[in-house]
């Protein structure tokens, strides 16, 4: 099989990481017979630099004609670094949006998945984290509260803000969707958040979920409320296979999961369309403190290309691969700095990609 991957290396380490990312692909590439093609583009900073843009219409074409996207990070120190001089419109993270939008990428995915090895880095209690969880979020990513017509007046004296929370069911079923084939892929279960009890959004948003559930019918559905979901989550996060929801509830309940796994260095994430295309990058930002030392973490980058692997080209078994090493190496006891516990080795950036290119 050929795959066509547009890199984004990025800012700060993001270059370090997506090399090594890229080095694991390959290895996986020889081992199962497919031809990979890369092809790097600038964005962020880097484009800044550049072209004095943080991404540009060339290089939104290039993403375009791939079948997925890379990334490493984007951005950099917001204090000192001369991209923050400028307006928000021309700031790295503008680069960000900008091909969101481009590529109607309206699905996130963030996993959170709590590895036994790193359990002691789990904040939860000892009883509930030995349990383990591996579950993803799915959140709506165009649309909603962050989306919906907003303004802030002034009558009589007194300052008032509007925003406004906006559903069609269009953009509801497209999601819905996208979730109950990511579930037929995982452990067969959704579990769809809202706040049906109190928003006509979130009555709708039910309504259509239950509609698209009628035809996965092998897929167990549940609805939760967002406030009880928020406390489910550091009391029994094992019972979550896919969480589907809304803009802002996704927000905010992707970050509580990705607390209890203890470190966001280990955390992938993915945003798709309404085909096989997705971009895909760690949830961790640029660290530009530590750029060019050697000293990063790869593995969230490693684990964004085996994301990848799966929901673009359908390589369920060679993402099973690359996610297996991961696991080989951590039992092993290698680490980097960031994961660092006693007993165990620690490496650098460049040699954690060995190591795991090594157990593919």
């Amino acid at each position: 099989m050929e795959l066509n991957i547009v890199c984004i290396p990025g800012d700060g380490i993001g270059p370090e990481i997506v090399a090594e990312a890229k080095k694991v692909l390959n290895k996986v590439a020889d081992k199962y017979g497919h031809e990979i093609k890369f092809k790097d583009i600038l964005m962020g900073g880097a484009s800044i630099d550049v072209h004095g843009v943080p991404l540009t219409d060339e290089a939104i074409a290039d993403a375009k004609a791939a079948d997925a996207v890379l990334m490493g990070s984007i951005g950099g120190d917001t204090n000192t670094s001369p991209w923050y001089r400028l307006s928000p419109d021309k700031r790295p993270e503008a680069g960000l949006l900008k091909i969101r939008k481009a590529l109607n990428l309206f699905a996130n995915l963030r996993p959170a998945y709590l590895y036994e090895e790193l359990a002691a880095a789990c904040p939860l209690k000892e009883e509930i984290s030995r349990a383990g969880f591996d579950m993803l979020i799915m959140r709506e990513l165009t649309g909603g509260l962050y989306f919906g017509e907003r303004k802030t007046t002034t009558e009589n004296g007194v300052r008032r803000a509007v925003d406004t929370l906006t559903y069609d069911e269009n953009e509801i079923r497209r999601i819905a969707i996208k979730g109950f084939e990511i579930a037929r892929k995982r452990r067969h279960k959704v579990t769809s958040v809202d706040k049906a009890n109190v928003l006509d959004s979130s009555r709708l948003w039910r309504a259509v979920v239950n509609e698209v559930a009628k035809d996965y019918p092998d897929v167990t559905v549940e609805h939760m409320l967002v406030d009880n979901c928020a406390m489910q989550l550091v009391k029994d996060p094992a019972q979550f296979d896919v969480i589907l929801t809304e803009n802002m509830f996704g927000d905010i309940l992707s970050d509580e999961a990705s607390m209890v796994t203890g470190s966001i260095g280990m955390l992938s994430s993915a945003s798709l369309n309404d085909t096989k295309f997705g971009l895909y990058e760690p949830s961790h930002g640029s660290a530009p403190d530590i750029a060019g030392q050697d000293i990063a973490n790869p593995i969230a980058t490693v684990l964004s290309a085996a994301m990848m692997l799966r929901y673009s080209f359908d390589l369920d078994q060679e993402a099973d691969a690359v996610e297996n090493a991961v696991r080989q190496v951590l039992k092993d006891g290698y680490r980097t700095g960031d994961i660092m516990s006693e007993g165990c080795v620690k490496v650098g950036c460049k040699q954690m990609g060995d190591l795991l290119a090594q157990r593919i």
